[in-house]
């Protein structure tokens, strides 16, 4: 039986692998470090299908590094032990380390990213990580200090019909058949920036068509074929993204007919409920905010049962929450603001703390006026009194405009009535 095409075109070279250009490209920062033959551990963080692992073989083989790999979802703490020991066994005097892939290193308990933390400090093996999830929220701070992470973005549409068309004339099963894209629309959306996807659904288009007939691929027989096989090209629930997106868009929309339709999809799919739940906390933040507090405080207490009593009751904690946030009200106007002071501050430069909101724990500080005319809020009538907190070269700037709902429009009628005409508290 042959192989998937996706792993007989699997790229053995950096000039034979596709995107990433900011990373492997000509001045690309990886490509760079594999010239000077010197490469740190790090984290390669990006959505499936985008050559994580594929990247990190590319680099032992250029390299000339021993490669020894671990999957998170079937290796224990006595198996990272296990593969470190055979690490130090296979490096000679003096010779460079060899380098331990670990797929999914997100799903790695405390305990299993701890048994790492020796190894890759004293530089017996050279880490390299994959995750499809933010290794802030997911590796452990010591071993996150020790690597760098790498953002892998989704592969462009030029990518992955460069790639396509590349496949058809260099794969020794394809170049036997005439293939032809005469449309591409509904291959590339249901690729959605993912190569292994592209490859899967090619491989199972081809694979339909008797061998002696020409091959044309068009939106209507891609679409009609994975209508057929709804999980051929998915079969490890690689189309998450695109559904949790769905999902999340539903939420923002406030429809909460299709955001638990699209919940029911993931729990189906056997999503992890902790993958839901952290999408909930940040739609409850993201796209609500403001207008109703309650439901980051929710959303919050959704994740931590979720950890507490996991499925198949978890269904229902992420039916109450998933209803909840799409049926508030909605607001982003803390998202919105918190973004546009991250702009200022890079445009604009650190400005100097004014000295009066400044500390004082030593004389030579009192001396240099740090504190000096600080007004302490609660000495006041109504626990407030006006008196400048920005840095005095940006006096008057704004970051958060109010909009209009009801728990906003409380808050800005407060601001307006303590600030007066120093802020402009109008609603959006």
């Amino acid at each position: 039986m042959a192989q998937p095409l996706a792993e007989r075109m699997r790229p053995k070279t950096l000039d034979e692998y596709v995107g990433q250009k900011h990373l492997v490209g000509e001045n690309g920062v990886l490509r760079r470090m594999m010239e000077l033959k010197h490469i740190p551990s790090f984290i390669l963080w990006g959505p499936p299908g985008v050559g994580k692992t594929t990247l990190a073989r590319i680099i032992a083989n250029q390299m000339e590094r021993s490669f020894f790999t671990l999957s998170a979802i079937s290796s224990g703490v006595k198996d990272v032990r296990d593969v470190i020991d055979k690490a130090k066994n296979s490096r000679f005097f003096n010779s460079e380390p060899p380098i331990l892939f670990i797929d999914e290193i997100h799903r790695f308990s405390k305990a299993q990213q701890d048994s790492l933390l020796a190894a890759v400090e004293q530089g017996v093996v050279t880490l390299i990580g994959a995750t499809t999830e933010n290794p802030s929220f997911e590796v452990i701070t010591p071993l996150l200090s020790r690597c760098q992470v790498y953002v892998l973005k989704p592969q462009t549409d030029e990518d992955l019909l460069a790639l396509a068309h590349r496949v058809v004339e260099k794969d020794e099963e394809l170049k036997r058949k005439k293939i032809f894209f005469d449309e591409t629309d509904s291959l590339l959306r249901f690729a959605g920036g993912d190569a292994r996807k592209l490859l899967n659904i090619i491989d199972l288009v081809v694979s339909a068509e008797p061998d002696d007939e020409e091959v044309h691929f068009t939106n209507d027989k891609v679409t009609e074929r994975l209508q057929e096989n709804p999980n051929a090209y998915d079969k490890n629930g690689e189309m998450h993204y695109d559904i949790v997106s769905a999902f999340i868009k539903s939420i923002r929309g406030s429809d909460p007919d299709a955001a638990i339709y699209w919940l029911a999809r993931m729990v189906d799919g056997g999503e992890d409920p902790k993958f839901i739940a952290r999408r909930l906390v940040i739609s409850a933040a993201e796209d609500i905010g403001l207008a109703n507090p309650n439901a980051l405080l929710l959303a919050n207490a959704c994740f931590d049962t979720i950890h507490k009593i996991g499925w198949p009751e978890g269904r229902i904690v992420l039916a109450e929450t998933t209803i909840y946030l799409a049926t508030s009200a909605k607001s982003n106007s803390a998202y919105l603001s918190i973004d546009k002071a991250l702009e200022f501050v890079r445009q604009n430069g650190n400005q100097p703390v004014p000295l009066h909101l400044r500390n004082a724990p030593t004389k030579l500080m009192k001396n240099l006026d740090y504190g000096k005319d600080y007004k302490y809020s609660h000495d006041y009538k109504g626990h407030f009194v006006v008196q400048e907190f920005l840095p005095s070269k940006i006096s008057g700037t704004q970051f958060w405009t109010p909009q209009d709902n009801a728990a906003e429009n409380r808050l800005a009628d407060n601001m307006k009535r303590l600030w007066g005409d120093k802020k402009n508290y109008n609603n959006m």
